[in-house]
């Protein structure tokens, strides 16, 4: 039986701390209360503390939301700690909350530990009413500007707080202008805001069941409460997981009172970064509108300018910007993303963050901030997140290619992206997962809601927003490849389709995007291989002179092992010798050598074999002249080698000359119930030792081979899936009797080991290492082994797994560091307490997970080993550790 999601309740992590102390005013705090206030609310707290101009308020703890959603009600004394926080800030601003001729009006705004831009909800201008809407209309003198806040906040609150969705308050809007003849929000009236916040309360009556509440107190608990609710939401959740943001138990809350950007032609708002990230380039990067409040900006409604003309239209605004971007960059000693307002022509900051950045902009910024003295080399070797480093090799369209532009907007995150054209994150996360097709999510602008699809995307192209559009800045997060505000395509997605001119783009077809230029063609372009720049170069440089940890690639080819090679690989770490099997030609003969009656059958194809696997390692052992090379002997099930569809059987048994049915029952008698447990590993080494020994005689015979060619060869023996000792000692004795035949010819340093995937293998490591000369973790199979998950079926059940906390991260793509860890530990104290100088290393994907190689740093591994592409991310990765520790 399927147990509905409705029914699973969240994992039990224990009794919620009761919070000591729920609020702290902005003056209360600073920068190191980053678990309790949140991001936003310890760097709020911070610039308060140096002196930079911020709007006063409060922030309501993480343990407060942490308690709020567990025991669904809020802490004791937390509404007299609300009441007198609310008292401060009045006497603060001067203001009174709720009062009909001097109303305070503030935001709510989420801001969790670690950053989640746009996850959770904000709410503007709360504390509007019927009634203290004549009182900002008497303290600003414009009937407009209040209107236009209230229709503001009705949304915001009708949408976040109760449930009505956003597009249709976004309809009535464009129903209004449409009817006055406008384009612009800001082209509306008085009279015509009005009539849209009386049609958005009916609207809010109508689809909530309930009347918009007056009472501003009562807006405010909702809106806390909405806020703390956020956490939980389905795009929180998801950006968390692609984050492998972990630990953490809710966000905080930060109550501010308002300023106004909207008030007139001498307000404004804006976002900008104290470095373009996406380049890493000195130069001050945002962007603002006049008489506008910021989420006019994020969203990319109305399409802003450049930070630079700021200074055209208030000079001493923006020198003061100037100023603080400064002051902020000096202190946090890293690129801020900041936000702020112009009320009235006062400058307020908002907020100021660590901007996310790409790749290329991070190695930038940290090689120039050590030029400019502001870092240490560790310093900046930790502001890097080594997973970005994935972004550097981002593909880009192939020079002097002939381009079919036909379109052309801001290029909002580098990289270039081709695939075919899908309108909703919900297609493109199914075409990407269940079609494995390549998609660009095209869309008039993006919004939290998307993140899925951006995920799955290859890039995303909008028709509206800007440079910090929530587009830009969530793919320039990710590494996504983006093209924003193009205002020459016309979105049509209930039409399924793009319109460009005369150009019609449906739906599937195929565009590519260059997040470089913002240029948009339409078909696919060749793409080549990025180009390191020499920032990436000293980055790689400073973590070799630092890290301990010795770096391999996992390779099976010449080629893999050279680009290895070029990304810094020490050695192979592991060389997968079946997928050398699995060409046309080979797969012929290891189907003859499975299917022989007898040894003397296999003889003949083994023959073969071994001439193709010398070639294969001749070539891998040129590559990494005096660099050791581990090979594993073969593991897989014989049975993956076989055809299943009846068509191939008919056509194998015809190229084989065998009768069909013979062959359908010789390959039924192969098929195993839990074949990842069964005739694998060293388990075939031992039924057919005549396999195993070609595959050395290979290995021989190339060393041999290159080593007279004049280099260095170094190889390392590995038989996998060993449990037992006597199976090691079994294979270790055909191993070396296969090298002895070739007497005095050998002439090249060899080892021979084991790869530990078995949970017995650890707990008797001391009794293997008698046998073995080194130690590899499998940690694919060892993870699966020890939670006795199926890797191949853990997909039904893991999404649940990780909603309900249950697991935080994905045990196969990270270490489980108490469980897997503790065994690895444990396999290590054994092994070199029999033998005190065993290397030992880790070939699985785990090692290139930044997490994982510091846990195997911390363990004292030798080496790591990871796919080639992955061998920078383990170089920051194994360097940042030596500096943690």
């Amino acid at each position: 039986m399927i147990i509905p999601s409705s029914s699973i309740t969240k994992a039990d992590k224990g009794p919620v701390k009761k919070p000591s102390k729920s609020i702290y005013s902005f003056d209360e705090g600073d920068k190191s209360m980053r678990e309790l206030l949140g991001g936003k609310g310890a760097n709020l707290s911070e610039m308060t503390k140096i002196g930079i101009p911020v709007p006063f308020g409060f922030t309501i703890t993480t343990e407060v939301c942490a308690y709020f959603l567990d025991e669904k009600k809020y802490p004791e004394l937390f509404a007299e700690e609300l009441e007198e926080k609310l008292a401060l800030l009045e006497v603060k601003m001067g203001k009174k909350f709720g009062d009909a001729k001097n109303p305070l009006l503030v935001s709510v705004r989420s801001g969790a530990a670690k950053s989640m831009p746009g996850m959770m909800d904000t709410i503007l201008n709360l504390g509007l009413n019927d009634k203290t809407v004549n009182g900002l209309i008497e303290q600003s003198g414009s009937e407009r500007f209040v209107y236009d806040s209230y229709r503001r906040f009705i949304q915001m609150f009708g949408d976040v707080v109760m449930g009505v969705d956003h597009a249709k308050f976004e309809e009535a809007l464009e129903a209004v202008k449409e009817k006055n003849g406008v384009s612009l929000d800001t082209e509306l009236e008085a009279d015509d805001l009005k009539v849209l916040v009386n049609e958005y309360k009916e609207m809010v009556k109508e689809e909530a069941g309930r009347p918009f509440p007056e009472s501003p107190l009562e807006q405010l608990k909702l809106s806390i409460e909405a806020v703390f609710n956020s956490w939980d939401n389905d795009r929180a959740k998801t950006y968390r997981r692609l984050n492998n943001i972990t630990g953490l138990t809710g966000t905080a809350v930060n109550v501010q009172s308002m300023v106004f950007g909207n008030m007139g032609d001498d307000c404004g708002t804006g976002v900008a970064f104290t470095r373009n990230p996406s380049t890493g380039e000195k130069v001050f990067y945002g962007e603002f509108l006049m008489n506008a409040q910021g989420e006019d900006v994020v969203a990319g409604i109305r399409t802003p300018q450049d930070v630079s003309e700021l200074e055209k239209i208030d000079k001493a605004a923006y020198d003061q910007l100037i100023d603080v971007k400064d002051t902020l960059e000096k202190h946090y000693k890293d690129m801020q993303d900041i936000e702020f307002t112009i009320e009235k022509g006062k400058l307020f900051l908002l907020q100021t963050r660590n901007g996310k950045r790409t790749a290329q902009a991070a190695v930038r910024i940290a090689v120039e901030m050590v030029e400019e003295e502001l870092l240490t080399q560790e310093e900046a070797l930790l502001m890097i997140d080594p997973s970005c480093l994935n972004q550097l090799l981002h593909p880009m369209i192939k020079k002097g290619l002939d381009r079919d532009v036909v379109a052309k907007g801001l290029p909002a995150s580098p990289g270039a992206a081709c695939g075919k054209v899908v309108f909703t994150s919900d297609e493109a996360m199914q075409m990407a997962e269940e079609q494995n097709e390549k998609v660009i999510l095209v869309r008039k602008e993006t919004s939290p809601e998307d993140i899925h699809g951006m995920h799955a995307a290859q890039g995303i192209l909008t028709s509206r927003g800007g440079m910090t559009s929530h587009a830009a800045v969530v793919c320039r997060g990710m590494g996504k490849c983006c093209v924003a505000g193009c205002s020459e395509i016309m979105v049509n997605a209930s039409a399924r389709k793009i319109i460009i001119g005369d150009t019609v783009i449906k739906e599937g077809d195929i565009i590519t995007i260059d997040g470089n230029s913002g240029e948009v063609m339409v078909g696919e372009l060749e793409m080549q291989e990025p180009e390191l720049t020499k920032e990436f170069k000293i980055i790689m440089e400073w973590a070799d002179e630092i890290r301990t940890l010795k770096v391999r690639a996992n390779a099976d080819t010449p080629e893999d092992s050279q680009v290895g090679i070029d990304f810094g690989a020490e050695g192979i770490g592991l060389c997968r010798t079946e997928h050398m099997f699995f060409s046309d030609d080979r797969i012929k003969l290891v189907r003859q050598m499975i299917l022989a009656k007898d040894e003397e059958e296999r003889k003949a194809p083994l023959i073969k074999l071994k001439e193709n696997q010398v070639d294969d390692f001749v070539g891998i052992f040129e590559v990494m002249d005096d660099k050791p090379v581990t090979v594993r002997l073969l593991d897989p099930p014989l049975h993956e080698f076989l055809p299943e569809k009846e068509s191939e059987i008919e056509k194998l048994a015809n190229d084989l000359s065998k009768d069909a049915e013979d062959l359908k029952q010789v390959i039924s008698n192969l098929h195993e119930v839990n074949p990842m447990l069964g005739h694998r590993g060293c388990r075939l080494g031992i039924t057919y030792p005549d396999i195993y020994k070609m595959q050395v005689q290979a290995i021989t015979e190339a060393a041999i081979k290159v080593q007279n060619d004049g280099k260095k060869v170094i190889v390392e023996i590995e038989i996998p899936l060993v449990g037992e000792v006597k199976e090691l000692l079994f294979l270790r004795k055909v191993v070396q009797a296969t090298i002895d035949e070739y007497g005095t010819r050998v002439n090249f340093e060899y080892k021979i080991g084991t790869m530990i995937e078995i949970p017995r293998a650890c707990m008797t490591a001391d009794e293997i290492a008698k046998a073995a000369d080194f130690f590899s973790f499998g940690t694919n199979d060892l993870t699966q082994l020890t939670y006795g998950y199926s890797r191949d079926d853990i997909g039904k059940f893991l999404p649940a797994y990780l909603d309900n906390g249950i697991l935080e991260r994905d045990p196969t793509a990270s270490i489980d560091q108490s469980g897997v860890g503790g065994l690895m530990q444990i396999c290590m104290e054994l092994g070199r307490k029999e033998k005190p100088d065993l290397d030992i290393g880790i070939c699985g994907e785990h090692g290139g997970d930044p997490d994982s190689v510091e846990f195997c740093h911390k363990i004292g591994l030798n080496y790591v080993s990871c796919s080639p592409y992955r061998v920078p991310i383990a170089r920051l990765a194994a360097a940042q550790a030596v500096i943690r520790k």
